[in-house]
């Protein structure tokens, strides 16, 4: 997954102060994300961003359900790949609280790291099931439920608590510059920290695949919406870039990180398709030469 921060409040101009400035923008959108957007560009730069958070709301979905078909997603899936997942994940969230970000990312934001921990504990009841520790298994099994029901919990409450601090923002213009820089620092920092872990995420992977000479146990659609949602996602940063020169250089270095996530995991991805097409070329050759070297043997035992 990539970061959601897709409408960040650049050069630091709060929510307070976009409300006075914002006089013509798309009504459905302001009341939706308080994103004050005035012309096309922008206005698609949104919906398309809108198309990537659901891309990565629903990528795991695909991979859960083929683990839970065939048992198998201990073999499958990269332990490091997890891992680095979860770290993108949650230096993300990070990155958004500290920076204030919009509600709608910061719960975005908590459902992708809720995600992560129902992908890695059904990891990890494979692991323990294959291994044949039962008490242990259906331990886990039960953190598992538990765990799904408390992530709606939290995707049900947590909205209506962060639309209520958002309400008071003025203790945002009271505050220092200096304060105010270092919590955009911290947030640009968690940026970078969490593009380094999203592009780490992919090379135990794609080794583990090449080891194993085989996808199974693994859904393409995991990847193939991933690389929609990175798709999306750069775009949409792309169509947003301000017309003026002068500020189109603060607004790239301002969401470098990001962009450099975004379309360097959508490169990788390229990669991890091409391991899904050639080694399902592979898997299908491999029954008819086994079937070729078992005939002759049984003619051989019939003659005999």
């Amino acid at each position: 997954m990539m970061a959601p921060q897709l409408y960040t409040h650049a050069f630091n101009i709060s929510s307070v102060e976009n409300r006075r400035l914002c006089i013509n923008g798309t009504p459905w959108i302001w009341h939706l994300l308080e994103e004050c957007v005035e012309n096309a560009w922008e206005y698609w730069s949104v919906v398309i961003g809108l198309i990537s958070i659901v891309c990565f709301l629903f990528a795991a979905l695909p991979q859960l359900y083929v683990a839970y078909q065939n048992g198998k997603v201990d073999q499958a899936l990269s332990l490091g790949f997890l891992l680095c997942w979860i770290g993108g994940d949650l230096t993300n969230f990070i990155g958004c609280y500290l920076t204030n970000q919009l509600p709608i990312q910061i719960v975005t934001a908590i459902f992708y790291v809720n995600m992560d921990v129902i992908v890695i504990s059904q990891f990890a009841y494979y692991k323990l099931k294959n291994q044949k520790t039962t008490k242990c298994s259906i331990n886990l099994k039960n953190f598992c439920v538990t765990w799904v029901l408390m992530s709606i919990t939290l995707c049900v409450i947590l909205p209506s608590q962060l639309l209520l601090r958002n309400q008071d923002q003025s203790t945002v213009l009271e505050a220092s510059k200096n304060t105010l820089g270092m919590i955009e620092m911290s947030g640009f920092i968690c940026g970078y920290v969490s593009c380094m872990f999203y592009l780490g995420s992919r090379f135990p992977q794609l080794y583990k695949n090449f080891q194993r000479r085989s996808t199974e146990g693994t859904s393409y659609l995991l990847f193939a919406l991933a690389m929609m949602g990175n798709c999306t996602y750069g775009l949409s940063l792309v169509l947003k870039m301000p017309a003026a020169k002068a500020l189109r250089n603060l607004y790239f270095l301002h969401h470098l990180p990001w962009l450099i996530g975004s379309f360097g995991v959508l490169f990788l991805d390229i990669f991890m398709t091409a391991q899904f097409i050639m080694y399902r070329k592979q898997n299908k050759r491999r029954p008819s030469l086994v079937a070729m070297e078992v005939e002759p043997l049984l003619v051989n035992d019939e003659d005999s």
